[in-house]
């Protein structure tokens, strides 16, 4: 997501660039478990059964309310389920590696930096 529009999963990246050099961004990118870790992803298994792999949004003693992949909000009491543990799955595709070319890559790092400049610049600058 960039300015707040794009996916809904994952976390706004509008300024994500201006707090790493392009070298630590490609390695994001390429080594998704290294960097993202889990923090909020976790696969729910309820009583019932059924198994949600999702992030979790807001949580307090009593209820979970989770967004799946689909874009769904899932509130659940905890009294439905059974167990809580962080997801195998990252959400981010991690093979990246293998399915973007050098130069495809080089325009991903490019484009978060050229972002987080002007969402760091002021108003009259931008103008």
């Amino acid at each position: 997501m960039i300015d707040g529009r794009g996916g809904f999963i994952g976390s706004d990246l509008s300024a994500y660039a201006e707090n790493f050099l392009p070298d630590e961004i490609r390695h994001a990118i390429l080594n998704v478990g290294d960097v993202t870790g889990r923090a909020g992803q976790v696969q729910v298994t309820l009583v019932d059964g059924r198994v949600w792999d999702a992030v979790v949004r807001n949580e307090d003693n009593f209820s979970l309310q989770l967004q799946s992949s689909d874009g769904a909000f899932h509130l659940l009491q905890k009294s439905q389920v059974a167990a809580v543990k962080p997801s195998s799955r990252p959400i981010m595709p991690d093979d990246y590696g293998q399915t973007l070319t050098a130069a495809e890559l080089d325009d991903i790092v490019g484009y978060l930096m050229s972002v987080a400049r002007s969402a760091t610049q002021s108003p009259l600058q931008k103008r």
